[in-house]
């Protein structure tokens, strides 16, 4: 007779992904077991010190537009475990040069109305997203399938698999073009580049329907969230326990795995199929970051008034700018104007630094595995839109590319969202399969942001992985 497993499930790794696969496991009556490698949970939610005493800095990810419009984290009971959301006046903010700015404020409406003759092209593009949004989400944060709202799926399709250059043609003004800009950005490709206007439409939607927001003390608050609640059900979560073989792990049904490709080969391709290791073996990694965190004496003296009341600011300028930059990066380049994401969190939120006092968190694309020194560079972006800024740095924290991946092993690179995702990698990642969570190994699973829908604190490939192993056990 077999023994009995220790756990029906193990999950490696918990960050958003991992802990969403623990939580839906555990929901469905499986007994899981939550590993982590150091020794505190959260992957990318972490929160620390990193300057002063008393400047609480987010460690990875800072604002979350898709946690708070996550399909799975919405049917959580998340506030009963101490996780408060905190809406800044303006959710984000473009500056240019000359002091005007494209502005991301709650409605469609009231950005529009900020555009001048751009507000009814705004306003057609963006309408039918955030009308259809809550009922296609679920298909577009998950695995390549058919959809369940065809109609509405081929209308976001239409605008959101063009590449960001092409769509932007439809604005005249330069704030218009620079908002867009900024959130194309976030998807680490050249603008050029097929469905890069997909990150655009989802980041400008979300803001529309659910807000910027930030976690009341830290981004660390929404992973002991989700751990509270795990805890709460009947999970159990081990620290410190840094796997590199299938050998420590306990007897389980099935392991799930919140790691990219290139760690889960070396834990686990022995047991792959040649045709599986091959494909991991192939799969790309995409830029990197170079990070600051800075205490600050004040707030940031914006020149425009709405980059005052952001949580978030992107820094590049105009459209031309952004996309030549963000070219040079993909080409293995340093461009010395670069797109820049800037957080402010004690805007809107002053538990994070000590009375009058400020935090802020910045970051710039830079080739994979850079070592360059990003701060004097980033700096200078920052001055440019707020004149001054220079002189409220009390002390700083910077990470490079290697740093951010000693931080968190699943940042190849400096590379945040687990490899790169343009039409090549968008529904293959990380292999070519029927279920991209299920590798060619009985029983093993990958749920890290390596799989669809790839990078970003919403747990839905925590979530798809966890159903896929659910249904596999119930066949």
């Amino acid at each position: 007779m077999q023994a009995k497993p220790d756990y029906d499930a193990v999950v490696v790794g918990s960050g958003p992904n991992g802990l969403a696969a623990a939580v839906t496991l555990q929901q469905n009556g499986w007994s899981v077991l939550l590993i982590e490698g150091k020794p505190t949970i959260g992957g990318g939610l972490r929160t620390a010190e990193l300057t002063l005493p008393g400047y609480l800095h987010d460690v990875c990810s800072a604002v979350h537009p898709l946690a708070a419009g996550s399909p799975f984290f919405e049917t959580l009971p998340l506030s009963n475990f101490g996780l408060e959301y905190i809406y800044p006046e303006v959710d984000a903010a473009h500056p240019l040069d000359g002091g005007e700015a494209g502005v991301l404020k709650g409605v469609v409406a009231e950005t529009a109305a900020l555009l001048g003759v751009d507000k009814d092209t705004y306003t057609k593009l963006m309408e039918p997203v955030v009308n259809n949004w809550p009922s296609i989400a679920p298909d577009v944060l998950g695995p390549l399938h058919f959809p369940k709202h065809p109609f509405a799926m081929a209308d976001f399709g239409l605008s959101a698999l063009t590449s960001a250059r092409h769509l932007v043609k439809r604005f005249r003004t330069e704030a218009a073009r620079g908002l867009f800009a900024g959130m194309a950005a976030h998807s680490i490709l050249p603008l050029s580049h097929l469905s890069t206007s997909a990150i655009a439409l989802v980041l400008m939607a979300n803001g529309h329907l659910k807000g910027w927001p930030i976690p009341k003390g830290g981004s660390i608050h929404i992973a002991n969230a989700l751990a509270g609640y795990f805890e709460s059900i009947g999970g159990k979560i081990v620290t410190n326990f840094y796997i590199t073989s299938l050998k420590q792990l306990p007897s389980s049904h099935a392991v799930l795995f919140d790691i990219t490709p290139r760690q889960l080969l070396q834990i686990a391709g022995h047991k792959f199929s040649s045709i599986y290791n091959w494909q991991l073996q192939r799969y790309r990694y995409g830029p990197g970051v170079f990070k600051i965190d800075w205490a600050l004496g004040a707030q940031i003296p914006f020149t425009n008034t709405a980059c005052r009341k952001a949580g978030t600011v992107h820094l590049g300028n105009t459209f031309e700018e952004i996309a030549a930059g963000e070219q040079q990066i993909w080409n293995g380049q340093h461009p010395e104007k670069p797109f820049v994401l800037l957080a402010q969190p004690t805007i809107s939120d002053p538990t994070r630094a000590p009375q009058g006092k400020h935090v802020a968190w910045a970051y710039c694309h830079v080739p994979n595995g850079s070592a360059k020194d990003m701060t004097e560079i980033i700096e200078n972006q920052v001055e440019r839109a707020a004149p001054g800024f220079k002189d409220t740095i009390l002390a700083r924290s910077t990470m490079t590319t290697a740093q951010m991946e000693e931080y968190n092993p699943n940042y190849i690179g400096g590379d945040i969202v687990g490899g790169v995702i343009d039409l090549g990698q968008l529904f293959t990642r990380p292999a070519l399969r029927w279920s991209p969570y299920k590798t060619s190994a009985k029983g093993m699973y990958i749920c890290s942001s390596s799989t669809p829908p790839g990078g970003g604190v919403h747990g839905m490939c925590g979530y798809h992985a966890a159903q896929k192993v659910i249904t596999d056990f119930r066949r």
